[in-house]
């Protein structure tokens, strides 16, 4: 096996990180063109005109519903996973169980959040627990609005996918 191939990742978690109220939702709603819910299946994502992905999305986070990832992710297959994360203490066991199970990680910290009064300080050292695999992480404002930041998500999923042959006609 050569050694890019390695290092690839078989699976990426896709994260919104934010406070209460911080356009995460907003987030997934506008990158599917309408209100989206967590599902039990996982869904298609038009990336470009006539180019999908499937993808299992999360879109109340874990921390919100105190649930742990594992209990609802365990089962799926998909190997992209859109996933809301609240900005707690909590969010480490998301974290964690994604590095566990080989994800590589794209996470979208909205900071400030829509309803923040600014922007925050990382008080939780969440960029180096993030940062301490194979990831990518992008500080974005939830106070502007979310086409920019969501067609950013859209081709870094796109980019990872027609890598590994996982975009498909729609």
């Amino acid at each position: 096996m050569r050694e890019a191939e390695r290092l690839m990742g078989d699976r990426l978690f896709v994260a919104v990180l934010g406070n209460r109220n911080s356009g995460k939702s907003t987030t997934w709603n506008t990158l599917f063109g309408g209100t989206v819910r967590t599902g039990k299946h996982p869904r298609r994502l038009p990336l470009r005109p006539g180019e999908c992905v499937e993808v299992f999305l999360v879109s109340g986070s874990f921390e919100e519903r105190n649930l742990y990832a594992g209990d609802v992710l365990e089962d799926q297959g998909s190997r992209i996973v859109l996933c809301s994360m609240q900005y707690t203490e909590e969010v480490a066991k998301t974290l964690n169980y994604a590095k566990e199970k080989g994800f590589d990680l794209y996470v979208q910290w909205l900071n400030p959040g829509f309803s923040d009064p600014g922007e925050n300080w990382d008080r939780l050292g969440l960029v180096n627990r993030i940062l301490d695999g194979p990831s990518v992480i992008a500080v974005r404002s939830g106070k502007l609005p979310p086409a920019g930041r969501v067609q950013e998500i859209r081709e870094f999923i796109y980019g990872w996918a027609i890598y590994r042959g996982l975009v498909f006609p729609c």
